[in-house]
């Protein structure tokens, strides 16, 4: 799973990372993220109706388009086995992927010393941002924009910290990833096939970081190098 990640990319590496052209990035007032939770307000890219790459910002737990309340099942995962089936996430598969920023990601272990919580941190190697394959939706009647991120079993080198990833997009993907035309098993096979979580590092933080209303600028600064 993914239930929380970091993301300190400013709005102009933004538009780097997705290769988006303009006469300058747009002004945002966007803030680094050291502890992103569930519920917060992320930048994710997608393809606009003209076919254009483009970011947008929404809600990090997916509010599907034809719910009259927001959800109070957890819909910030979406896992790769259901993603075409479940009514949910079947609509947004279809019509909605997209891309969601990130350099790191947290995962807990269980103490085997005080049965607390110890927090790691996986990432691309020497901090590389990356993408999350991931859905999005528009709900009109709620006035709400949201996504969600798409997660598969975990490889096996980091299957101890959790049993499951996000899943996370070779750039070669993105395009075809973001494709339309890529449909049903094609778009699933795209996912399973073009994942560079083999190539995630990992490392034990503070546990500062167990709690989603710590926001320093220390959430990613190892504490031990090997589980």
């Amino acid at each position: 799973m993914c239930g929380r990640f970091t993301d300190l990319m400013t709005w102009a590496e933004l538009h780097a990372l997705y290769s988006i052209h303009e006469k300058g990035a747009p002004a945002s007032n966007m803030r680094p993220g050291y502890n992103i939770a569930p519920t917060s307000i992320i930048p994710f890219a997608h393809k606009d109706k003209g076919g254009d790459l483009v970011l947008d910002t929404g809600r990090w737990w997916l509010v599907p388009f034809f719910v009259k309340e927001l959800p109070k099942a957890a819909m910030f995962n979406a896992r790769i086995e259901t993603i075409d089936t479940s009514g949910a996430y079947r609509e947004p598969f279809k019509s909605k992927r997209c891309l969601i920023p990130a350099d790191g990601y947290f995962e807990w272990t269980t103490s085997e010393e005080d049965g607390k919580k110890d927090p790691w941190m996986l990432h691309l190697p020497e901090g590389k941002p990356f993408s999350f394959a991931g859905l999005w939706a528009h709900n009109a009647t709620l006035g709400v924009t949201s996504c969600t991120i798409i997660t598969a079993p975990a490889v096996d080198h980091i299957s101890h910290i959790h049993p499951r990833m996000p899943v996370i997009l070779d750039p070669d993907a993105y395009d075809e990833w973001l494709d339309l035309g890529v449909q049903g098993n094609a778009a699933k096979a795209l996912l399973v096939e073009n994942q560079i979580d083999s190539d995630l590092e990992y490392f034990r933080v503070g546990r500062e970081v167990n709690n989603s209303r710590y926001e320093g600028t220390d959430t990613k600064k190892p504490i031990v190098n090997s589980l």
